[in-house]
């Protein structure tokens, strides 16, 4: 099978990694954003307040996280939401994209552990099946987590009993890496109908954060991540069997392919920067800066490191990327 079909079943099979929830941080196989500090989340709220405060219909329009995980940054963020304007609360929706019912279930739980009763939170198997006239999406590490196709001079990769061996690559692929200058990475599956799932949406701000470049590289960046540590995919001495389905399996983005599948539906691109200057410009420092006054000295010190996590540009601060498309 072409490796693009190995990945999506090694990450979404019958088995996959990602169809059971899995724990993050310290006791998963690696650590996100959002499993680092709540006001990750917040940050990323105070953002679309500052939207709404410009354009009031937003806040009639629905709130969307894709790729929730147990939905702790759609909770951060209607926590900060209630807390700067309650009100909010009686006019945003907010919905959850999730395809798998264990999920689900597990979302709805811990959703519930958050807010009782006092908040619905909406599940939809696709964005394509949200009706309203203005959306706000948020995802956090989700394009690392298509599948992709290793391209190398005009091959690609297939995978038989979980070896990897190379055959003359298709038209279309070969034309998709002279229009990028690709001789040898990654080639994301599945952009171009993830977007296309907007275009029923008239009025969207798409806010995501993933690690990777606006332009690509010329090599490979695929690797496997279990229990922190990092497994290049080509090392001789790994056997991919040993890590199918109980690890996850990861590259960095080629934005530009991102930005290219949206703008194919009607978004325009408004801001690429890196993770650091995103949080700050949406105002996480000003976030911690009244957290200080309400808080324990020892609890100030505890968050204020956990944001250096985020905006340390040699943690991921720098490495990780914030992309904001949007239609209107």
């Amino acid at each position: 099978m072409n490796f693009a079909q190995y990945m999506n079943e090694w990450l979404y099979g019958d088995d996959g990694y990602y169809t059971s929830f899995k724990n993050i941080g310290k006791e998963g196989d690696f650590y996100t954003a959002v499993s680092s500090s709540r006001f990750f989340g917040a940050s990323i709220a105070n953002f679309l307040l500052k939207l709404i405060s410009q354009d009031e219909s937003k806040a009639n329009g629905v709130l969307v996280e894709i790729g929730a995980h147990r939905g702790y940054l759609i909770c951060d963020m209607i926590q900060w939401i209630y807390t700067v304007n309650p009100t909010l609360i009686q006019t945003l929706r907010f919905a959850i994209i999730e395809k798998h019912p264990r999920l689900i279930e597990e979302q709805k739980a811990y959703i519930y552990s958050r807010f009782g009763d006092d908040v619905k939170v909406e599940h939809f198997g696709s964005i394509s099946e949200i009706k309203t006239n203005y959306a706000f999406v948020v995802s956090n590490e989700i394009f690392d987590a298509f599948g992709c196709e290793l391209y190398m001079d005009g091959k690609i990769a297939t995978v038989e009993n979980d070896v990897i061996s190379w055959i003359p690559a298709p038209n279309d692929m070969i034309e998709l890496g002279k229009k990028h200058h690709l001789t040898k990475g990654e080639i994301a599956v599945g952009y171009e109908e993830f977007a296309s799932e907007f275009k029923n949406l008239p009025k969207c701000d798409f806010v995501s954060f993933d690690y990777g470049e606006k332009y690509i590289r010329n090599d490979f960046s695929i690797r496997i991540y279990k229990e922190h540590k990092t497994y290049p995919l080509f090392d001789e001495n790994i056997k991919l069997k040993d890590f199918f389905g109980n690890s996850d399996i990861t590259y960095d983005v080629n934005f530009a392919h991102v930005i290219e599948a949206f703008e194919a539906n009607s978004f325009h691109l408004k801001t690429f920067e890196t993770q650091a200057r995103a949080l700050i410009s949406f105002g996480i420092i000003d976030i911690l800066e009244q957290f200080a006054r309400i808080a324990t000295q020892e609890r100030y010190i505890s968050e204020a490191d956990k944001i250096k996590t985020l905006i340390s540009p040699t943690i991921m601060g720098d490495k990780f990327k914030m992309i904001h498309l949007s239609k209107d």
